[in-house]
C-alpha cells in the first residue's frame, strides 16, 4: 500500500484486550497492516487497567478467563474511547442491554470486518461530539 494513502487506522493507539495470545498477535499484526501507530496488547483486567498510554480506540474481548470485561468497558465509554466488542460467545443479552451502540464481533471474525467495526466506531463517537 503507498505510504501517502490514508488507511482505517492511520496513526491511531489501539488497545486490544484479548486473553488468547494468538489472537491478540493477529489482531495486533491487523491493527497495524491498517496503519495503527501504536497497538498495545492486555491479557486481562489488570494490564488493561495499568496502561497508562491514552487510547485512541480499543478491541475488548467479553470473557477473559472467564471474568466480564463489562466494567472496563464502561470506564472507556466514560472517558470518551471507542470500543468494539470481540466475542465467540454467543448468549450476550447483557452487552446489547447495556451497550447498545457498540459493535460486536463475533469470533471467529474476518479482519476487515474488525477493522471496519474499529473504524465506525471511532467516526460514530467523533460525530455525536461534534
Amino acid at each position: 500500500m503507498p505510504l501517502d494513502v490514508p488507511t482505517p487506522l492511520s496513526g491511531l493507539r489501539i488497545l486490544v484486550l484479548e486473553d488468547e495470545a494468538l489472537i491478540a498477535l493477529d489482531v495486533e499484526q491487523l491493527c497495524r497492516d491498517n496503519g495503527a501507530g501504536e497497538v498495545a496488547i492486555a491479557s486481562n483486567l489488570r494490564e488493561a487497567q495499568q496502561a497508562s498510554q491514552p487510547y485512541d480506540a480499543a478491541i475488548i474481548d467479553v470473557m477473559l478467563d472467564g471474568e466480564p470485561t463489562f466494567d472496563f468497558a464502561r470506564s472507556l465509554e466514560a472517558a470518551g474511547v471507542p470500543f468494539v466488542f470481540a466475542s465467540g460467545y454467543d448468549q450476550l443479552d447483557e452487552i446489547f442491554k447495556g451497550f447498545p451502540d457498540v459493535t460486536l464481533v463475533s469470533k471467529p471474525y474476518a479482519g476487515d470486518d474488525l477493522v471496519e467495526a474499529v473504524a465506525q466506531s471511532i467516526r460514530k463517537l467523533a460525530r455525536s461530539a461534534g
